[in-house]
């Protein structure tokens, strides 16, 4: 058996700790890009959904818009995605792929918070700072954390929206704790930038099929077996080696038509 050094052990397990950081800090020059994208293609569906001038607060329909209690009501829908009831399903495991999906929604309504308060290339600075992080790898998830943290993002957008914080000071507060949010659930920053462009598309898609009107289906039938739209999505996304909006698109009008 070859002897090795103790020195060059300990430099050997320096250097493996440190090629995750490593890679991190490689991927993270992209981010400005990504962040840049997502929110050019939030700011588009809002136009697309809502009208312009969205930002005021109201849509073409005159119906108010309330990005926070959006967010309110997502983390609740995180929140079911775990086994926290003490009356129902005990012992039940996480739902962690629709945990990240809701995480996802929650990053859907801050972003169009955010443009609500300033203009793109503001808050692709604002959140350059916050978005570089290691996630928890999901087998190491601790969920009775994961909603703790979940539920602060609900204190924030409620103390922001009844006026006992400000909107300025809070901003920067709830991009650091949506951050430690997916950290700790186990969504990286790539991930999320993955599942973002799916959702987005799934949202267009939505609203192209008669979601404000009620008609939308939103159980689908894939691989003969009946489910929402959303576990297609992130099914269709695994499939496709280079995703794009349109990409992802084209495959959920091909299967929703046979829904139909």
């Amino acid at each position: 058996m070859q002897y090795i050094p103790k020195e060059d052990k300990v430099l050997d397990n320096m250097v493996e700790n440190c090629l995750p950081l490593a890679k991190l800090l490689e991927e993270s020059s992209s981010f400005p890009s990504k962040l840049e994208e997502m929110f050019l293609l939030q700011k588009k569906l809002n136009d697309e959904t809502n009208g312009a001038n969205w930002e005021l607060g109201i849509n073409k329909f005159g119906k108010e818009i309330n990005w926070l209690r959006c967010i309110h009501m997502e983390v609740g829908e995180l929140i079911e995605s775990t086994p926290w009831k003490h009356w129902k399903n005990i012992a039940s495991n996480p739902d962690l792929e629709n945990i990240h999906i809701e995480l996802v929604d929650i990053w859907h309504f801050l972003m169009s918070y955010i443009l609500q308060e300033t203009n793109i290339p503001k808050a692709v600075a604002l959140v350059n700072t916050h978005c570089i992080y290691e996630a928890i790898k999901t087998e190491n998830v601790d969920i009775k954390l994961l909603v703790k943290e979940a539920e602060k993002l609900s204190y924030i957008s409620l103390a922001i929206q009844t006026g006992n914080t400000t909107t300025n000071g809070a901003i920067e507060i709830f991009i650091d704790q949506f951050f430690r949010t997916c950290k700790i659930a186990g969504l990286s920053f790539s991930a999320l930038q993955k599942v973002y462009i799916g959702k987005n598309c799934l949202n267009k898609f939505r609203q192209d099929n008669g979601y404000k009107e009620g008609t939308y289906k939103k159980v689908w039938q894939f691989d003969g077996i009946k489910e929402e739209d959303n576990v297609v999505m992130m099914k269709v996304l695994e499939t496709i080696p280079n995703i794009t909006l349109d990409a992802v698109y084209t495959a959920l009008a091909e299967i929703y038509s046979s829904t139909k």
